[in-house]
């Protein structure tokens, strides 16, 4: 459901608010009673009834099992992320030690631990930071040769010299002649740009326009996606602490959803490519539950920023927990450690700025 599709009155809304405010605290499914008197407002306990059967109605609660009460959905809490999140600066206090102990006197190794455990200690969920890029890794030339059993050969000129071989499988087999266009496609319009960010636009290209794009640029995008993907082992890693976090979460205690996401965190081609979708953002980027398009994030979401420094976005932060999490305050956190964190590669400061709230994007 889209935002822009809901129209809910001020009584409506401030209900949903409420409503979503109780849940993040306690963890609890709402009942009417609880909701009027958090709510505070004088009216009827047949009202609130009334109105949480619309907003169910709405797809923005639902009633989980056969609790009497009510939980936010993921329409619910998108709704809640995009027009009701009050945004403000992070308590002085904790941004102090978070500039502490992201100090530009570390290697690079040692600031990416560092940013990774503080993430999951001050929000007490997982917290992810990619690995610096070591450099530009510039497209020069790509050609696919077709091989047996639906595979490709993808070969890459990287940087003038680097020239590197893939093998892709895929869904259907291509001619050499498809081939050659969709080659002559990604070195047109790509040719000179970094391997890291070509992945990224097109996939946000066909995100935003998959209904008229025709088939050869759907096959340009999928083999792209392949052929580009950071290899395993290589620049494009991530650091990752505080998975055990989420098992304190009494609403996250289905083990095999659990072990679902850990073994996501633990192949990380999944990861990264999510993060992949985040590297040329310009704002907080919030996910909610499958909006990550990973079905093991059902009842989860993840908030992440870029992080740069010298005008070059170096990598990705993030903070992953269940869809209940206080978005306020983890959005707060994670916005003022990608900017310190850019900071402290002793590259131009960003800090000045530090407290300034962003506002996230789908």
């Amino acid at each position: 459901m889209n935002k822009s599709s809901i129209n809910l009155n001020e009584r409506s809304r401030y209900l949903l608010k409420t409503l979503i405010d109780c849940y993040i605290h306690e963890g609890q499914p709402v009942g009417s009673k609880r909701l009027a008197e958090a709510a505070g407002l004088n009216i009827s306990s047949a009202t609130i009834r009334n109105v949480m059967a619309s907003l169910d109605h709405m797809g923005l609660i639902c009633s989980p099992h056969t609790s009497a009460g009510r939980v936010p959905t993921e329409q619910g809490f998108r709704l809640f992320v995009d027009t009701m999140l009050e945004l403000g600066p992070l308590d002085k206090a904790l941004a102090d030690r978070l500039r502490k102990q992201l100090n530009p006197d570390q290697n690079s190794e040692s600031l990416v631990e560092e940013a990774s455990a503080l993430l999951s200690e001050v929000t007490r969920m997982a917290g992810i930071v990619t690995i610096p890029k070591g450099g530009m890794s510039a497209l020069r030339q790509i050609e696919f040769l077709p091989l047996s059993d639906k595979r490709l050969l993808a070969i890459l000129v990287i940087n003038e010299k680097d020239v590197q071989n893939r093998v892709l499988h895929v869904e259907r087999d291509y001619t050499q002649d498809e081939l050659n266009r969709i080659a002559n496609y990604l070195n047109l319009h790509f040719s000179g740009q970094d391997i890291y960010q070509i992945r990224s636009r097109l996939l946000h290209e066909l995100r935003q326009a998959r209904e008229s794009v025709d088939g050869l640029m759907q096959a340009a995008v999928a083999l792209a996606d392949q052929a580009l993907a950071p290899a395993a082992g290589n620049r494009d890693n991530y650091v990752m602490q505080g998975q055990t976090n989420l098992l304190r979460f009494s609403e996250l205690d289905n083990a095999r959803k659990l072990q679902q996401l850990f073994d996501v965190f633990e192949s990380k081609r999944d990861m990264l490519s999510l993060l992949d979708r985040c590297i040329t953002a310009e704002d907080i980027q919030v996910f909610i539950g499958r909006e990550a398009g990973l079905t093991q994030f059902d009842q989860y979401s993840m908030i992440a920023a870029p992080y740069a420094a010298g005008g070059e976005v170096l990598g990705v932060l993030a903070v992953i927990g269940p869809t209940r999490m206080p978005y306020s305050k983890v959005i707060s956190i994670v916005d003022v450690t990608a900017r310190l964190l850019g900071a402290a590669f002793n590259l131009p400061d960003t800090s000045s700025s530090m407290n300034k709230p962003l506002k996230p994007e789908k």
